[in-house]
């Protein structure tokens, strides 16, 4: 008897399982009145299928109700697999435009490089440029974590620098429709595709210090030049196969921290996975731990340091260079 009520109690955590996932899917893919009626048919099965499995007195009603729970799945599944990813959507004004690299040797011309003037987050003023980079003057790079839900999730950029002082900021993001919000538990259900931006650095870091109140943190990458190159252009390719063919967003496996991660690793294939790489707020402490920070300070003094939001909120007071003030005392980067 202890054998058929494990078994029971197994199969039955698996229909939970899948129950839930189901109702989530609908939820975060239909319109509210189809979410409902669907996921309240898709409960019922789910329901069903327990109450055979905990309260029926012989196994032969299990094959049947396994079965209508296959069938289910499998109904689920293929719609879930036949969602598809679009670029033909109504977008939010700040990821309305896709990137666009022209590489000429050394040369980078990038179209639709975003810089708009953040007032809050709904009053702006919209500005995409056509910028150039010699990638001969690639010099430096800074990897920025901006804290938006607690110590333990955060966004991931890369802000490259150039010995003209040229500034370009790297972003995998959700692409927004315009209305809409993100969600990270509708991020695991296909809720939004992805987008790489390329932006001026008072948009895209500012925006987060300034304006939404995020706690941001700038740490300097000790990195060769030709790696640097390596990475960036790595990101211009990502972002020409995103502009050609769509991908879903997904909260955990393709984020702002796993490009980043996969970036990296096509230049040292050794580096390990780790669990910081799902918990992102960490990311900089596994950075530093493969000796990719500035090495002769503990994390700790790098952590307190690279902290610029009191830095970065001055520079709205006295208008001075966002670029230059947000770096003042960061360990790795010389004063100006």
């Amino acid at each position: 008897m202890w054998a058929r009520g494990l078994v029971a109690g197994l199969l039955s955590l698996v229909v939970l399982l899948v129950t839930g996932w189901g109702v989530l899917a609908l939820w975060f893919q239909l319109s509210r009145p189809w979410a409902l009626a669907f996921g309240a048919v898709w409960c019922l099965l789910g329901s069903a299928v327990l109450a055979v499995m905990l309260l029926a007195p012989a196994r032969r009603y299990w094959r049947q109700a396994l079965l209508a729970c296959a069938v289910g799945v499998v109904a689920m599944g293929a719609w879930y697999q036949g969602l598809t990813p679009s670029h033909d959507r109504v977008w939010a004004d700040d990821v309305a435009r896709m990137l666009e690299a022209h590489v000429d040797g050394d040369i980078v011309t990038i179209d639709n490089v975003r810089n708009f003037d953040w007032r809050s987050e709904t009053d702006y003023t919209p500005r995409w440029e056509t910028r150039q980079y010699d990638l001969r003057k690639l010099e430096s790079a800074d990897l920025i974590l901006s804290y938006w839900m607690g110590p333990h999730i955060a966004h991931t950029l890369i802000a490259f620098e150039f010995r003209d002082g040229k500034k370009l900021v790297f972003s995998l993001e959700i692409r927004k429709e315009r209305q809409e919000s993100f969600s990270a538990i509708g991020g695991f259900f296909r809720n939004f595709e992805q987008v790489i931006v390329a932006a001026d650095e008072r948009d895209i870091v500012r925006t987060r210090s300034n304006v939404r109140g995020e706690q941001v943190y700038l740490y300097r990458l000790r990195a060769k030049p030709e790696h640097l190159r390596a990475v960036l252009l790595d990101y211009l390719e990502r972002a020409e196969k995103l502009r050609h063919h769509p991908e879903w967003y997904n909260t955990l496996t393709s984020n702002c921290t796993t490009i980043l991660f996969e970036l990296a690793r096509r230049i040292s294939p050794g580096l390990p996975l780790d669990w910081r790489l799902l918990a992102s707020g960490h990311f900089a402490e596994y950075a530093y731990d493969q000796g990719a920070l500035t090495p002769d300070h503990p994390f700790a003094e790098l952590h307190e340091r690279g902290y610029i939001n009191q830095r970065a909120l001055a520079t709205d007071r006295d208008g001075s260079d966002f670029s230059r003030a947000i770096r003042v005392g960061v360990p790795g980067i010389a004063r100006p």
